[in-house]
């Protein structure tokens, strides 16, 4: 006997909250953090730095679709604690939610290719290839490696060594110290915000058979890689301070990071985990800027 179909009532609402808004920061603190390594360089192209934007930001959302796309098909998402999935959720046709991901993919690449050849490295097309690659197949296809805990290692990979190398090369031609330095930093704390997102669905994770990073190590040593990934960057401005002194502004970032360390290392479960992912994007994105700033202003006086 044929299944009823759903209604499919999603609203653009739903749409922009199938796009998860409070995972943004995760596009947009990197290309701020990369922007602000080439300054330290004395190297800024703001149409570039808009473009490695713009591929951020598209890869981020076609990201976000494609997830509630495939755990949506898998089944993952029927028993979760999180906002109501697109997919999962019933909300919208799945195969439309499939072709929002691609087409945020295929925004990203456009942009991608611009960048890589208006900046001379034509061979950064290969790598935004594999960055499209690896955003659909963290739950997309037969074996996804998100379900095999690598999923915070992709994030760092990604969303913090390419995403910000990868724009302080386009705008100055070469890397730096600084830029690595800012580049594990946010890879740091973009890992933390998918961690924390894994420590909540514990639960329903380990149920379906999605062998997360938080599922792998357990609850207590997943909080605990969590605090440090937000202390990281601490020692980080600090070693970028050795060059720049008023980077030391960056430590401002820290209190915005206890309040998520504080939320997760008190054994706040389920929905309580919830703002936990908006402080700690929001404490990325402050230190992403903070810093950026100060190597501005370094750079103008020629510290």
């Amino acid at each position: 006997m044929n299944q009823p179909t759903p209604p499919y009532s999603a609203t653009a609402q739903d749409w922009l909250e199938g796009a998860r808004p409070h995972t943004w920061a995760n596009a947009f603190a990197p290309v701020v953090a990369g922007t602000g390594a080439a300054a330290a360089y004395g190297s800024v192209h703001w149409g570039r730095a808009l473009l490695a934007l713009i591929v951020a930001w598209a890869l981020i959302i076609g990201v976000n679709y494609a997830n509630d796309y495939s755990d949506g098909i898998r089944g993952t998402d029927d028993d979760r604690t999180g906002p109501q999935r697109l997919t999962g959720g019933g909300l919208a046709k799945p195969a439309h939610v499939k072709y929002a991901a691609f087409g945020s993919f295929a925004l990203a690449g456009l942009a991608g290719v611009t960048l890589s050849l208006t900046s001379g490295a034509w061979w950064f097309i290969l790598v935004g290839a594999v960055c499209i690659a690896g955003a659909w197949f963290y739950t997309g296809g037969k074996n996804p490696y998100g379900y095999r805990g690598l999923g915070e290692v992709a994030v760092f990979v990604f969303f913090g060594l390419v995403a910000v190398l990868g724009t302080e090369f386009t705008q100055a031609g070469t890397l730096t110290w600084t830029g690595v330095a800012l580049a594990v930093g946010i890879g740091a704390m973009s890992s933390a915000v998918n961690l924390a997102n894994n420590i909540r669905d514990i639960p329903s994770d380990s149920q379906a058979g999605k062998l997360t990073l938080a599922v792998r190590l357990g609850d207590s040593r997943a909080r605990l890689l969590f605090t440090l990934l937000l202390l990281l960057p601490c020692l980080l401005t600090l070693g970028i301070a050795i060059g720049a002194w008023p980077a030391l502004v960056g430590l401002v970032y820290f209190p915005l990071a206890l309040k998520s360390v504080r939320t997760v290392n008190r054994g706040a479960r389920g929905p309580e985990l919830i703002p936990v992912l908006g402080m700690t994007g929001r404490a990325m994105l402050a230190w992403s800027v903070v810093v950026t700033a100060a190597l501005f202003i370094a750079a103008g006086l020629g510290i």
